[in-house]
């Protein structure tokens, strides 16, 4: 299990004896993978998963500090790359926002009334599977996430060769268009397409920005990530991967049963 090389060692023994039988992390997982996809509070987990609510959100809130979640999808993208399942040759990014109830890493939304907002950020490949990820206010302007996402690529296995991190070409919508990030991404070796204001329409690039697109809606498929509920930004950037996790897991049991 992909998840048993990533988890650390929680097992606690009491030197006292007795106590409770400690839950099983498989238990503790799949109650967590419910939350996300339903959308549901931690109050109201379905008893048929076995820990109590409160033990599966000391595990979860344990495993986010720890980064496993980071961990297991970079498992997942090594997985896919080894299968050369990941095409460098066109990655897109992109972002999209919703509302927050509260916590730091929140702002108001422009597009939204002011409302109180987080914004989710990402570049996927050509495929559509995301490649990095990260968390803002709603007020931060998409410009400003492009050099800390694409600085959060990993290095990632490949068939053939060592391990790779950049992308051959880059796919922006008009919010990324400044001189300075085109710069920026030649000094990386990295060709670019960023939409000009007032010069090209947004659907010419549309034809190589839908991938980017259509991850957003399979992350809105977990509908914890509808709105934010959590006061802590780790957490529900631990959300943003449980759920991209779930992507990447689909894509490579689809290859394991092929």
């Amino acid at each position: 299990m992909l998840f048993r090389r990533v988890v650390p060692p929680t097992e606690v023994i009491r030197p006292q004896g007795g106590g409770r039988r400690r839950a099983g992390d498989r238990e503790a997982l799949a109650a967590i993978i419910f939350v996300v996809t339903s959308g549901c509070t931690w109050r109201q987990l379905p008893p048929v998963f076995g820990p109590a609510w409160q033990t599966v959100y000391r595990r979860f809130a344990q495993w986010s500090r720890d980064r496993v979640w980071a961990r297991l999808y970079r498992v997942i993208l090594d997985e896919l790359g080894v299968r050369d399942e990941l095409d460098w040759s066109r990655c897109a990014i992109d972002s999209v926002s919703l509302r927050a109830a509260k916590g730091p890493l929140t702002g108001p939304n422009p597009t939204d009334r002011g409302k109180l907002g987080s914004k989710i950020h990402l570049i996927t490949d050509r495929n559509g599977l995301p490649l990095s990820l990260g968390i803002s206010g709603a007020n931060m302007h998409d410009s400003q996430s492009l050099e800390p996402l694409v600085r959060g690529i990993p290095p990632i296995h490949s068939r053939r060769g060592p391990r790779r991190r950049r992308p051959e070409k880059l796919h922006a919508d008009k919010g990324y268009d400044y001189d300075y990030l085109r710069r920026w991404l030649r000094k990386r070796g990295i060709r670019h397409r960023i939409s000009r204001k007032d010069i090209e329409s947004s659907k010419r690039l549309g034809r190589h920005r839908w991938v980017v697109e259509r991850n957003v809606s399979w992350l809105a498929g977990c509908r914890r990530l509808h709105r934010r509920y959590e006061r802590k930004a780790e957490h529900f950037l631990a959300f943003i991967g449980i759920a991209a996790t779930l992507i990447g897991y689909r894509r490579l049991n689809t290859l394991l049963t092929v």
